[in-house]
């Protein structure tokens, strides 16, 4: 069969391409602008089945939207995976080459790109976070302001507008003063602009069936269930609950050695238990934010309190309860969005 494996390393001004045939045999190289036309006018070209690779960045969406309808297959990896690029030498050339190596024998870990009608909505969603972060640390350095002379700002009460001029009238120095009234400033934006950012996304969210069936459960708001669709964009991305804990951040990592050993010829299993090493570290931190603060919540009040107390009660501290917990919430909101069911609470028994 003419199949070629295509690997693409991706830069701003320039895409280094290297390509090889069925057999392994690295056949052709070149090097394009990273524009859309002569990507695919170099897509086009190629003759046979056209298996594409290129790694997770800040292009990947662009160009998988861009070449996915004109390959046989379209692979983003995950760079974290891909150790060979990282011995030796290193270049453009030389990472293609390495690229379609493991490309061409079936090594590469793909990273999920899909679209199913939530486009709109991550990128509503980046912008709210975007914001936030902004915001936070505006804030962050007004305080700054006020704690580096002495003066107490506890709480939130800094950053109410009413209170402006009496927080202004407390710094002396005129140029510091001049400072905190532009950083006041900066913070009145900002709070219209978060707030205008989350109506969208809000409104964004309402269109999508998941939002209704993932709002009926108690411990998710609508701006957790937002975030949640944006993220995932679809639950059959994930086969079982324990590919979602991965994803969110609340697998298991065990460590063991030296599992099995020979008894009078007999091989046998050791019966030492596994070494825990924590959590996974490669997770999603918009999920895992999501669903600790879903635990946290759940854990105060609401149908999973009792869970929760029955779990301090069995002797797990607070913070495994917590996490315990926040498993669970993770795993009932996979399981409604997958069957379409709002959350029944009787269910829990």
């Amino acid at each position: 069969m003419n199949e070629k494996y295509v690997a693409m390393d991706v830069h701003k001004a320039s895409v280094a391409i290297g390509v090889r045939d069925a057999a392994g045999k690295y056949i052709m190289e070149s090097i394009v602008e990273t524009k859309a036309i002569t990507l695919l006018e170099f897509v086009k070209g190629l003759s046979g089945t056209i298996h594409l690779t290129f790694e997770e960045g800040t292009q990947s969406a662009w160009l998988y939207d861009l070449l996915k309808p004109h390959v046989a297959e379209c692979v983003v990896c995950n760079p974290r995976k891909n150790k060979l690029l990282e011995e030796g030498n290193k270049g453009d050339r030389i990472d293609v080459q390495k690229l379609s190596q493991l490309f061409q024998a079936g090594l590469l870990r793909p990273v999920y790109h899909g679209d199913h009608g939530t486009r709109a909505l991550k990128e509503l969603a980046h912008c709210y976070e975007s914001l936030l972060r902004d915001r936070t640390r505006v804030k962050n350095r007004l305080k700054a302001i006020y704690r580096g002379r002495g003066i107490s700002c506890e709480g939130e009460g800094v950053y109410n507008p009413t209170n402006r001029d009496w927080w202004l009238a407390q710094l002396r120095e005129r140029g510091v003063r001049q400072r905190a009234d532009s950083l006041f400033m900066q913070l009145e934006n900002l709070n219209a602009m978060v707030a205008e950012a989350q109506r969208q996304m809000l409104a964004e969210s309402r269109k999508h069936k998941a939002a209704a069936i993932l709002r009926s459960l108690s411990t998710l708001g609508p701006i957790s269930v937002a975030l949640i669709i944006a993220t995932c964009d679809t639950p059959h991305r994930f086969r079982t609950k324990r590919q979602f804990w991965t994803y969110c951040g609340f697998a298991v990592v065990t460590r063991s050695s030296s599992d099995h050993y020979f008894e009078k010829g007999e091989l046998r299993k050791r019966q030492k238990p596994a070494l825990t090493r924590g959590l996974n570290r490669n997770y999603n931190r918009r999920l895992k934010c999501v669903f600790k603060s879903a635990a946290t919540s759940g854990s105060r009040q609401g149908p999973f309190k009792p869970f929760y107390e029955q779990l301090l009660a069995r002797g797990l501290k607070p913070d495994l309860a917590k996490l315990t917990l926040a498993r669970r919430i993770s795993a009932i909101a996979l399981a409604m969005w997958k069957k379409g069911e709002r959350f029944d609470p009787q269910k829990l028994k």
